[in-house]
């Protein structure tokens, strides 16, 4: 079996509706196959399920899919070994994360996807499939029991990465932030997945898809940048 990912920056991108951009990448991942996927909204607070939930599944329906929900299921366990897809969506990493050691199905779902089950993820949800969630942008709103991720792919992911500086502020750069993270993390590579690119991942063949270019980062090594429909296999090594 081939493990399979499609791991992307961001939902929407701006003036677009909601995923829009993604749908023909996603409609192509998934084929015509699989009928229902297994959503995980732990990127959000629990109030906020269910709008998520409902959200996503309208546009995963147009697409000719049924998105259910994790936080229906009785068995979290069994919803993931269950499931034909499995697609996690953006919000808070640090919640997302949290809930997945809570509910105990981060091996449940790293067997799953290496067994060759589909896995989506957006934001958040390309985070989690790195080894850790040490490079994401987000608030750390809760303390999870650890930093520990999916581990899907041996590299990070920083999602909405950009290089544009914002107007009259004097804090870090993305670049430097992830530099940082490099200093004490030597042996990672770092994807700046800018918005409007994603990585579609099958087996140890890495192509970057969508309509940006992405920064490679490593440590004490130049900075590469790649653009669209290129090889990056060289992330598994």
């Amino acid at each position: 079996m081939s493990k399979r990912l499609l791991l992307i920056s961001n939902s929407t991108n701006y003036g677009e509706e909601y995923l829009a951009y993604t749908k023909p990448y996603i409609k192509s991942f998934l084929g015509n196959e699989i009928k229902q996927v297994l959503f995980i909204p732990y990127a959000v607070i629990p109030e906020a399920y269910d709008e998520y939930t409902n959200k996503v599944n309208d546009v995963f329906m147009e697409l000719g899919y049924e998105a259910k929900s994790i936080h229906d299921a009785k068995n979290e366990s069994l919803a993931v070994e269950n499931a034909d897809a499995i697609i996690i969506g953006g919000g808070n990493t640090f919640h997302l994360t949290h809930m997945l050691h809570e509910k105990k199905i981060i091996k449940d779902i790293r067997k799953k996807v290496d067994s060759g089950t589909p896995y989506i993820g957006w934001s958040a949800g390309s985070n989690v499939a790195c080894p850790t969630l040490m490079t994401t942008n987000d608030m750390p709103i809760i303390q999870p029991k650890s930093f520990e991720t999916l581990n899907l792919v041996p590299f990070q992911i920083n999602p909405h990465y950009t290089d544009t500086p914002i107007p009259n502020h004097k804090g870090e750069t993305r670049e430097e932030r992830i530099k940082e993270f490099l200093s004490l993390n030597p042996d990672y590579k770092v994807v700046g997945l800018k918005e409007g690119a994603m990585l579609l991942v099958e087996n140890e063949k890495i192509t970057l898809m969508g309509h940006k270019t992405v920064k490679i980062f490593q440590c004490d090594k130049p900075v590469l940048e790649f653009d669209k429909a290129v090889s990056l296999d060289f992330l598994f090594k």
